[in-house]
């Protein structure tokens, strides 16, 4: 297959860290070797500084973040739950239909595209819900949502995020927040390939783990006493993705030594400067101002810009095959008509925002 190295401003992945594609090179170990152990263990150590939380069962799932996503459904909500979901883009729809699948009662509470959800709604939307559901960083739409409030005013609700696009690159305090549940992927701002999706669950969630989930590959009651061993020796479930973990552990390595507030600075100062040149050029910036989100950016492309008979995927096009740029076109009300730009991880650079607006230069009229 053919070898190119482009940039990935895309909605995901980002570019890797160098450090976690040398980690994929070291030798395999056997998933229950002592010295692979260790280093999972130091992956839910580190997993748990990114969260802010001391939540102990803290790891990485194998599976990409939607096998996260199922995870969190699957092992507290069944039958007859009432699951109040949060919808203002692509994936707190995707939130519906797996908590739907696991025969949840889904109370869906929608807000416009690029908007945040008040989270007062969320919480007015049922007197005594199972859970409440909701996106932290809105992938399809740049669109940051308030999990604050919403751990603060839950009562006996569990509050499950979905912090995919948001760890490694925003502010996200689980314990502070009070969030019970959350999720996430490598392949955004913890600067890893993707493959494995963190997961936290506190102890008060635990009280509520169903004795036996509709998924057995995803059953937390058997996976904990293997990630974490409980009050016993480690217990086989699954062969782990040695390497996989080998990455995560690199890329959190990477993050934790940089710091969490400089990573979130970081992430902060390119997507000003990306959302202020895209401005400068004519773009129109999608997601709602006070609520977008640094790391991710929707804009309307400007029709008056582009080439003579040429649409928005013939810019995308010409950005990756002539400069080694990809970035996303858009969902929903931006299909056709927006892109996504992201800047998470390693791909977040100053260095990227200005190789991105230079080559815009050169294809915009």
């Amino acid at each position: 297959m053919t070898h190119r190295d482009p940039v990935l401003m895309g909605p995901g992945p980002c570019n890797p860290y160098p450090e976690v594609m040398e980690a994929y090179a070291r030798p395999v170990l056997g998933h229950l070797d002592p010295d692979f152990i260790a280093l999972m263990d130091e992956v839910g150590d580190r997993l748990r500084q990114v969260f802010q939380t001391t939540n102990q069962l803290t790891f990485a799932v194998s599976g990409t973040g939607s096998a996260g996503m199922e995870a969190a459904f699957v092992n507290f909500v069944g039958p007859g739950d009432t699951v109040v979901v949060g919808v203002n883009g692509v994936f707190g729809g995707r939130m519906c239909d797996v908590a739907a699948r696991c025969g949840a009662e889904v109370v869906r509470v929608d807000a416009p595209w690029g908007t945040p959800i008040d989270p007062n709604d969320l919480l007015d939307a049922h007197p005594s819900p199972k859970m409440i559901a909701v996106v932290h960083a809105e992938t399809s739409t740049g669109v940051r949502n308030d999990l604050a409030t919403l751990g603060a005013k839950k009562g006996d609700a569990l509050l499950l995020a979905d912090c995919v696009t948001s760890l490694g690159g925003i502010d996200l305090r689980i314990d502070e927040w009070g969030v019970d549940i959350a999720y996430s992927g490598t392949q955004k701002c913890l600067g890893v390939p993707p493959g494995l999706a963190p997961l936290t669950v506190s102890d008060r969630a635990l009280t509520h783990l169903r004795e036996t989930p509709q998924s057995w590959y995803l059953d937390l009651n058997m996976i904990a006493k293997y990630v974490t061993g409980g009050d016993g020796a480690r217990a086989y479930h699954h062969t782990a993705p040695i390497s996989s973990l080998y990455g995560i552990h690199a890329g959190l390595g990477a993050l934790l030594d940089e710091g969490l507030e400089a990573s979130f600075a970081r992430h902060q100062a390119v997507g000003d400067a990306l959302q202020a040149g895209l401005v400068d050029r004519g773009f129109e910036l999608f997601a709602a101002e006070g609520n977008r989100l640094p790391q991710l950016t929707s804009v309307w492309v400007p029709e008056d810009r582009l080439p003579d008979g040429g649409t928005e995927a013939d810019v995308r096009r010409s950005l990756l095959l002539d400069y080694g740029v990809e970035i996303g076109g858009g969902l929903g009300d931006l299909a056709g008509k927006g892109w996504r730009i992201g800047l998470m991880g390693h791909t977040a650079r100053m260095r990227n925002v200005q190789l991105l607006l230079a080559s815009l230069d050169d294809i915009l009229v």
